[in-house]
Formats: C-alpha cells, structure tokens, sequence
C-alpha cells in the first residue's frame, strides 16, 4: 500500500485529512494520500501567482530541458506508474503500461514544442497603410492555470495538462480525481526531481466542491477541464470571464460500411475498442452502425467477439474488461441495460455481474432514446444498428448531444471526404475506431463534447497568447 503527502508549491505535506483510495475490484485499501482543503488550495493558488513571471522567464531550452528529463523519468518508473494506475483505477495493466508509454510520448512532444516556440511572420505591406511594415507575434504564457482531471486516464490525462504547460511556461494547480490520485502525485515527483521551479505546480487531491470554488478565481488565467458534460458546463459559467477549455465525453460511433473489408477482424477491433478497461474511456465505442449488407454477419462477429474478450482481476495480464470504478456506476450500468431490455431491445452478449465486473454486453434493436444509445454509458456496452446508406448512417451518428470522435470503416475515399465534411465531431478516424488516439494529434469535441483541443501543441496555444511587434522601416 502507497502512501503520498500532499504537493504544494514544491513541498510535500500533509493535509486536512487523509484519502482511502480502495480497489474497484475488491475493495481494499491500496493507497492513503493526503488531501487538501480550501486551505492548502489557496495556498498553492497564491503560489501559482508569485511563480508566474519565473515559470514565464525560463527559456525555452530550459523548458525542453525539464520535460525531456521528465520524459526519461516516466519511462524508468514505468512499473511503479502504471501498477499505481491498474490499482486505484481498475484498469487492466496491460493497458495501464499503455498508458504510461503515452505519458512518455506526450512528455516527448511537448520538450519538442518547448524547444520550438512558434514565431508568425506578416508582411504588412499588402495595404497602403502597411507600408514598409512587418509584423511578427509571438506566442506569450496566460499566466496561472487550474486543471482538473478524471479517474479513467490519471496519468496521461494529467499529462496533457502539465507537459504543455511546461512548454508554454504556466504555473499549475491540479486537483487530480479523489479514486485516482497517486499517479498525479508521482508524475509530480518527477517533475520535481526533473528540475521545475518551486511553485510552478501543485497537485493537491481535495473535494470537488473545495476545488470548483477556485473556477471563479480570476488569478487564474484559464481553466481546462476534463470531466462530466455537467460539471463541465457548470465550471465554464464561473469562468466565464477567462479562457475555459472542456473535455467532457461522448457516446462514439463507429460506420461499417458495405466495402469495409474483413469483418471478422473489424468486429475484433470494434470489441477491443467497446469493452476495454470496461468501456470507461471518453471514446469508447458505444453505437456501431453496419450497412443493412453486412449486418447479419457482423452481429455474429461482433457476438462472438465480445464473448471472447477477457474479464476480471485487473492485475493479470491477459484482462482486457476490468471492474466499473465503483459499485455505484456498476449498479447505474446495469439498470441502464434492463432499461434498454424491458423497451424491447435484445440482448446478444453479455451482461452477467459479478461485483463491479460486468460481462461486455451487446445489444440490438434498441430506441434511439434509451440512455445507452443517447447518453454515455461510460461502461462495457456496445448498440448494434443497421443502416440502408451513407447518408442515413451520417444522420444517425450527428443525432446525438455529443461530438467527440467517430470511426469509419470504408475503402472508398469519396465516402470519407464526405464524412469528414458532414460528421458533427472533433475528429474522424479511417478504418479504425474512434477510441484511436496518438497523443500529438488535436483532440477535443464539439456540440455537448467540449471546447478547446488536447495534444501538447494545440494545448500548447490553448496556454499562450499572441503579442504583436511591428517593425518599420
């Protein structure tokens, strides 16, 4: 069993009281972390405050500096991260090393954007009034940050949020989820160990409500959250007067189209992607939309896929579904089923409960408004519906609050270009599930699915802001 203090302002200390972080899967003790109240937290945002012109000061190489030796830290520590991860999160460790080597990549993107700090160059001369004029804009740090990340991803989550803001040269307070926060309070470790200076990051696991007080502080000069589409929302209006950058979920679709290839291993692929770390990821699949000429044979590919995937214990190796995060979310998973059931829809895999581990269940034949077609279910569950074109298949995946991802399996190029056009999303993915992800790449939603873009670059601008210098002649 880990225990951790407190990180505030570059010191380790105890707090108000003391976190028990218990197993999803059989509910033990694994972690005792400190956790902060409003006192430690206005601490650490007095903290951000003083440290925002030294943070803004260092050079870029010296932010390089400090994420390339923190990126070689993750990687010597990949076995302590992600058993950290697998334990207080449930999640397979295989996938949990998966996550730690992202963490990695995504401390290697941001050294790279740390070293090359965007210059825009415009030669104003175009107009009259331009005349003998260049203009050049910089990129300039906003100033104090607060973050606020889930349980699901709670490393490289934290990562996409203090890499960047390495780069950009922004103090940070997180307030990492109260289930999972040993691994935000090593990655802060390692940033210490790395050489960040003192105050420039506070990981400080508290109450939700002690926290979301600090959304209103106009110290800090943006606010990016990771989270549920209601507190998201909630956060945004209490900081309205300064930048807001939100993640908040979807329910992704995936298009398997009449040209789609082998089914048998799209069906494999699409069942990783549902049932893996029991559904618990923003784009996991949940809707799979299979052209009305392949759809008897993928109903019969997808049910014996999900039947095959394992379950259970999330320390062996071979588990792909693992425990829901807690009982409650188990009890809301399985209701949300019956519910989909009892309004006629069938069910073709799955569904057996055994603690927090749910069977991965397919369905078919459910109302579009049931809670696991129109909501996020955030759990192991997958609905299978038929589509007769393109343009229906389009429809049906824009008929949604959300607009994360979504994934097309197709081999005609025409059909993608006019997906692309006409998907309501923040990112489409050819021939693969919209649960793909490389860190560097931009992405975020639309509609109820956020504002704002992850990925250390695009978060990286998400952290600055443009400064104009004129030269003339």
């Amino acid at each position: 069993m880990r225990t951790l203090d407190l990180f505030v302002a570059g010191q380790w200390r105890m707090g108000s009281d003391v976190l028990e972080v218990l197993s999803p899967f059989d509910g033990h003790v694994v972690s005792t972390v400190a956790r902060g109240g409003p006192e430690e937290l206005e601490e650490a945002a007095a903290a951000a405050e003083a440290a925002a012109p030294v943070v803004a000061a260092l050079t870029p190489a010296a932010r390089g500096a400090i994420l390339e030796r923190a990126n070689a830290l993750i990687v010597e520590r990949r076995e302590e991260l992600a058993a950290a991860i697998s334990e207080e999160a449930g999640k397979p460790i295989g996938l949990a090393r998966g996550e730690t080597d992202r963490c990695a990549d995504t401390f290697a993107e941001a050294a790279h954007v740390a070293r090359h700090p965007e210059i825009e160059t415009l030669d104003l001369g175009g107009y009259a009034s331009g005349a003998g004029r260049l203009g050049l804009i910089r990129r300039v740090p906003v100033g104090p940050v607060l973050a606020i990340t889930p349980f699901n991803f709670p490393l490289n989550l934290v990562a996409h949020k203090l890499a960047p803001a390495v780069a950009a040269g922004c103090p940070v307070v997180l307030k990492p989820a109260s289930q999972t926060p040993s691994p935000a309070l090593l990655l802060a470790a390692i940033l210490e160990q790395a050489g960040l200076p003192a105050g420039a990051l506070s990981v400080i696991p508290s109450r939700g409500a002690d926290a979301e007080s600090l959304a209103a502080d106009e110290r800090f000069r943006l606010l990016t959250f990771t989270g549920s589409m209601e507190v998201g929302w909630r956060l945004k209006q209490l900081a309205w007067r300064r930048r807001v950058s939100l993640e908040l979920g979807g329910n992704a679709a995936v298009i398997v189209d009449s040209d789609a290839g082998e089914l048998d291993a799209i069906a494999r692929r699409i069942a990783s992607a549902a049932y893996g770390y029991a559904g618990q990821s923003c784009i996991s699949v949940q809707r799979i939309l299979v052209h009305e000429d392949h759809y008897v044979a993928m109903r019969r590919a997808l049910t014996e896929a999900a039947e095959s995937v394992a379950t259970g214990d999330p320390a062996a190796d071979a588990t792909v579904c693992g425990p829901l995060i807690d009982s409650g979310n188990a009890e809301r998973v399985e209701s949300w089923v019956a519910g989909a059931r009892a309004a006629k829809g069938r069910l073709l895999a799955g569904g057996e409960r055994e603690g927090n581990v749910i069977r991965p269940v397919l369905l078919e034949e459910v109302p579009p408004d049931e809670p696991v077609s129109c909501d996020e279910v955030f759990g192991p569950v997958a609905v299978l519906d038929p589509y007769e074109d393109l343009a229906q298949a389009l429809n049906m995946v824009n008929d949604s609050r959300y607009g994360l991802q979504a994934g097309i399996f197709t081999s005609d190029t025409g059909k993608v270009q006019e997906a692309w056009e006409k998907l309501e999303v923040g990112g489409l993915i050819h021939n693969d599930v919209p649960t793909w992800r490389t860190d560097p790449m931009p992405y975020g939603g639309v509609k109820g699915s956020g504002v704002g873009r992850e990925g250390p670059r695009f978060t990286y601008r998400e952290m600055t802001e443009e400064r104009l210098l004129v030269l003339r002649r």
